[in-house]
């Protein structure tokens, strides 16, 4: 990956609520190459679907009322000593809300918070706000450390030019070519803590990312990336925030025999799938 590619957008284990693909089971495993044995029967399929929703259904039905949002100790597990459930946005406390730009604050003093405040910082970092300067300082004000704001904003006007917005498909000013849609969105996979004291922590967050342009002709169609975002944070004024952050590629799975979408089917799916702006 180039330096350009740097702008854009464990320990403890990550637990980020995404839609499943239906060609993968719990552990990653691929599908099946063209060619080879098939899925069971639709009717059996079918079966296991019903069964499977009986039992979340069942279980939905006699959950445990004091686990739920707004229980004496925060609605995350009820009784003394327990811990909080695994899907629990923080694990601990869900942020207080969103600001102007809609990217979540408030994150818990822990390093369950340090990661959730990582991967949804990620998520900024790799959006198409980011190609749009009034729009990136916004950004950058709401999950940079104050002391960092305007060295960052420097760095980046001088990396965001013309021949870089070019090089994605843009044009020179940044804005999208009649006709097309601009892609960019990144989607934390996992993230781990590795150093955290003192009111600081080094988070990397492990992502994968769309870029390019969607629309028929495209000369910079949207393609697909894993890269692996490390941050480094620091309690600010009661939440934490970024003080310097770095990329590099991967880990990167091996592709599989997905056929790849036409511009008009990757420009409808981002039409009709908003993005996450909050992660864990």
């Amino acid at each position: 990956m180039s330096d350009d590619d740097d702008l854009f957008g464990g320990t403890g284990e990550t637990r980020t609520r995404l839609p499943e693909g239906d060609g993968a089971d719990g552990y990653g495993s691929r599908r099946p190459a063209r060619g080879a044995s098939r899925s069971p029967s639709r009717s059996v399929v079918t079966v296991i679907g019903v069964v499977v929703l009986l039992i979340a259904a069942i279980a939905f039905a006699n959950r445990d009322d004091s686990s739920s949002d707004g229980g004496g100790d925060g609605g995350r597990g009820g009784g003394k000593g327990a811990e909080a459930a695994p899907t629990a946005p923080t694990g601990e406390k869900p942020v207080d809300g969103k600001g102007a730009t809609g990217i979540a604050s408030g994150y818990a003093k822990t390093q369950q918070g340090a990661e959730s405040a990582a991967a949804n910082y990620a998520v900024a970092l790799g959006s198409a706000e980011m190609f749009d300067k009034s729009k990136r300082d916004g950004i950058l004000k709401a999950i940079m450390a104050p002391a960092s704001v305007a060295r960052f904003k420097a760095d980046l006007d001088k990396a965001y030019t013309a021949d870089f917005f070019k090089n994605v498909g843009l044009k020179a000013d940044g804005s999208t070519p009649s006709g097309f849609q601009f892609v960019s969105r990144t989607s934390p996979i996992g993230t781990k803590v590795t150093e955290f004291a003192d009111g600081k922590a080094t988070v990397a967050a492990w992502c994968g990312g769309l870029l390019g342009l969607a629309g028929e002709q495209s000369t910079k169609p949207v393609t697909s990336s894993w890269f692996t975002i490390t941050m480094q944070l620091e309690w600010v004024d009661g939440d934490w925030k970024i003080t310097t952050h770095s990329q590099k590629e991967g880990p990167a799975p091996v592709p599989g025999d997905d056929r790849a979408s036409n511009s008009d089917e990757i420009a409808k799916a981002v039409e009709g799938y908003g993005g996450f702006t909050y992660a864990r």
